[in-house]
């Protein structure tokens, strides 16, 4: 059973595995309240996923570690394992799916794992983990469903309220729930008056779909940035303490999470995955009522597909009024651009790229259109800028 004594144990465990991550205040996420942030992209391996597989293992008899353990992932968990298996000695082979970044395949095969390329997606790999399992008699080291495990990451929430007592609330993603059960149960076992809030991306969630119905629910399909929480289906054991010790599960946008990501690069120098900046994009987008409040967000992981990170970026400007596109009817005449220029340079604004369309679909063959992307300060400089535009004689046809 899960204890208080054995996430003490795991913390014992795991002191010379990992690295404890300090609290950082910030008043750059949401003005109304105290955020501070819980780093768990700059652990060893760039997520929490260590604790937990750093404990699992370390608690396998002399025999199990003999015949090595086995895992399935995508990214995190499989570095994760195969830096705690290096740790302690043990072999270790991972399954990972043929279209996985190739960075975060390097990177386990770097740590010392075997590494095995399965056709197809997440739920493939998992299938042939399961069959090498019986094959090899290897221990399978499960992403979140297990007691173990689950302890190991539990130690965040410990190391969270021995740093800051004073928590009201606590932020931490959710995918399959491992993370989430873990800090919620030691949290409400050590101070049961602080809100453990879960959050999943809205494309992926599946732990709010079984809470809200009281039973396990698989989703059809999943699509998220945050690839570390798109999970399908929540586990047995997460399930049952999610729905005991997290007070809410609330959902974030793909274009909230992108924003969350883009303020922890710009504001505090923090690259955050998708799954990482979740919890940060709850706090900033005020899903629960936080103001005034002392409140943690956690930043589970920071290995971020960075062939992505751009379109990320431009969506998290987009998102926070950093930048706009106009789609502008003008009269296609000598100083009509002129014009329109000097009235976004009054406000203020730069202008990224520009677009002539001469032959656009507008009913005045006397009129032409203009795209421009403007750099701006925020969504009411933006608004400005729109009523400036049409006060001088312009249309906009589309804003985004």
């Amino acid at each position: 059973m899960l204890t208080l004594d054995l996430v003490y144990k795991a913390s014992t465990v795991l002191g010379d595995v990992i690295r404890k991550t300090p609290l950082i205040p910030t008043d750059k996420i949401n003005p109304d309240c105290n955020v501070y942030l819980k780093p768990e992209n700059l652990q060893v391996t760039g997520s929490f996923k260590v604790r937990g597989a750093g404990f699992k293992i370390s608690q396998l008899s002399a025999e199990e570690k003999a015949h090595g353990v086995i895992a399935c992932s995508a990214g995190n968990h499989a570095q994760g394992v195969a830096l705690a298996a290096r740790r302690y000695g043990i072999p270790a082979l991972i399954c990972m799916p043929a279209g996985a970044p190739i960075s975060k395949v390097e990177a386990t095969r770097e740590l010392g794992a075997e590494i095995c390329l399965v056709p197809g997606v997440y739920d493939d790999a998992y299938a042939r983990a399961i069959q090498l399992n019986k094959e090899k008699g290897m221990t399978f080291i499960h992403p979140f469903d297990d007691e173990q495990v689950i302890a190991g990451q539990g130690t965040i929430g410990m190391e969270i309220l021995g740093e800051n007592p004073d928590l009201d609330v606590v932020f931490v993603p959710i995918g399959g729930g491992g993370l989430a059960s873990g800090i919620a149960f030691a949290i409400k076992a050590l101070k049961p008056s602080v809100r453990v809030i879960g959050v999943q991306a809205a494309g992926a969630a599946s732990m709010k779909g079984s809470r809200d119905h009281n039973q396990i629910e698989s989703l059809a399909s999943v699509l998220t940035i945050a690839d570390g929480i798109a999970v399908k289906e929540p586990g047995v054991h997460t399930f049952e303490l999610c729905q005991k010790y997290v007070d809410e599960v609330v959902t974030v946008t793909e274009d909230e999470i992108c924003a969350a990501i883009l303020t922890l690069i710009e504001q505090h120098k923090l690259i955050a995955e998708g799954a990482g900046a979740v919890s940060v994009a709850a706090a900033m987008f005020n899903k629960v009522d936080i103001k005034g409040q002392n409140v943690c967000c956690i930043v589970s992981g920071g290995n971020i597909d960075v062939t992505i990170l751009s379109r990320v970026i431009n969506r998290g400007l987009l998102k926070g009024g950093r930048t706009t596109e106009m789609l502008i009817e003008m009269p296609d005449r000598p100083g009509s651009l002129l014009g329109l220029c000097n009235v976004i340079c009054r406000f203020g604004a730069n202008i990224i790229s520009i677009h002539h369309e001469r032959n656009g679909e507008s009913p005045d063959v006397n009129s032409c259109n203009l795209r421009v992307v403007l750099e701006t300060r925020n969504l009411q400089h933006i608004n400005d800028i729109h009523v400036g535009i049409e006060a001088a004689g312009y249309d906009i046809l589309q804003e985004k």
